[in-house]
């Protein structure tokens, strides 16, 4: 299929400051998976070191512009056509706050809207991401100060996980932080 590029999310600060994690989290024995791969570059770039790596996204545009890296993402909708366990999970989720009247209804806002405070997304992920997280698994979450860092957190902790910051670079009027979220270890 061809695609067209005005459809896809063009790297940017974001993805740049989720690769140089990722790139510092991976370990050559990890499966890798990437939801939302858009532009395929952060999948790619780990395929070069991790044991294998699978990549998924919703936007068929997206989906035919990955396979340019050499990857061959799954097109579904976050975790939903995805079976196996991953020791790592990478998501630059959309991250934005979005009011209705603010959406384009196009494929590129898939990687955009983030529902009206910016966590409907990351939030479906949370609550599916254990499903395919291997044991001591872990999983590198992106967004904003815009999408509120609390709320975030607490989301993750009150569903059974820890959330510690590993990156985060001022762009413009927000921080950009990249968090690791790993399942809590509960003692009996």
């Amino acid at each position: 299929m061809p695609f067209d590029p005005a459809q896809i999310y063009a790297p940017a600060e974001d993805t740049a400051l989720l690769l140089d994690t990722a790139r510092r989290e991976v370990r050559p024995s990890d499966r890798v998976l990437e939801i939302g791969t858009g532009s395929g570059v952060i999948a790619s770039a780990l395929a070069t070191v991790a044991t294998s790596v699978v990549a998924t996204d919703i936007n068929p545009h997206a989906v035919a512009c990955a396979r340019q890296t050499g990857i061959d993402p799954v097109q579904c909708d976050l975790l939903s056509g995805i079976r196996g366990m991953f020791d790592l999970v990478v998501f630059n989720p959309p991250y934005l706050p979005t009011q209705p009247g603010e959406r384009i209804d196009d494929w590129l806002e898939y990687a955009l809207d983030g529902g009206t405070t910016g966590r409907a997304v990351i939030e479906r992920f949370a609550l599916d991401v254990g499903r395919v997280l291997a044991p001591g698994g872990r999983a590198l979450l992106l967004y904003s100060s815009l999408t509120g860092p609390k709320d975030v957190s607490a989301f993750f902790l009150d569903h059974g996980y820890s959330v510690a910051i590993m990156a985060e670079q001022n762009i413009e009027d927000e921080i950009l932080s990249v968090v690791k979220i790993a399942r809590l270890i509960r003692s009996r």
